[in-house]
């Protein structure tokens, strides 16, 4: 199956891909916090596999603002010590290794939380194999609707290890 086989893919079909290809994630914005935060855990485990194109992180500009402006954050730099030629130079390899989204069907509202509707919108256009975040409870029946996996650092390190 190529990279295009599974950009077409949608459903059941998408949840194939992970079998056969690299899988195409959602990445929410607090998996990126934590990964920073601490190299003790799946959130900087994950965020280390990029560069071993294990998976594809789509990006879309709303949501790669997001990245941004949070990992930017006076109060994220003083807990992960990263200056902002750090930062910058992280966002630079996701943008390089990921794929970029265009929104154009946006499907609001969706979930409790609307800060959590560009993650869920880029996954739904970018047809996602998943949605990664340590918020699984308000993603899970948005996500069911459009047949997507939700799940947590901890529980895509796994698949991925599993994966030949």
């Amino acid at each position: 199956m190529t990279g295009s086989t599974i950009a077409a893919a949608s459903g059941d079909d998408a949840r194939t891909a992970w079998a056969n290809n690299a899988p195409r994630v959602v990445v929410d914005t607090s998996v990126l916090v934590a990964g920073l935060r601490s190299r003790n855990g799946a959130s900087f485990q994950l965020l280390a596999s990029v560069t071993a194109r294990c998976f594809v992180p789509l990006l879309s500009v709303p949501l790669f603002l997001e990245y941004e402006s949070v990992l930017k954050r006076q109060e994220q730099r003083v807990v992960h010590g990263l200056s902002i030629a750090d930062i910058d130079a992280i966002l630079n390899t996701w943008a390089a290794l990921g794929e970029p989204i265009r929104l154009h069907y946006l499907w609001r509202p969706q979930l409790r939380d609307s800060d959590d509707e560009m993650v869920l919108e880029t996954a739904i256009n970018g047809r996602a194999n998943a949605i990664i975040t340590h918020n699984t409870t308000d993603f899970r029946p948005a996500a069911e609707r459009f047949a997507l996996d939700v799940l947590t650092p901890a529980q895509i390190i796994a698949r991925l290890r599993r994966e030949p």
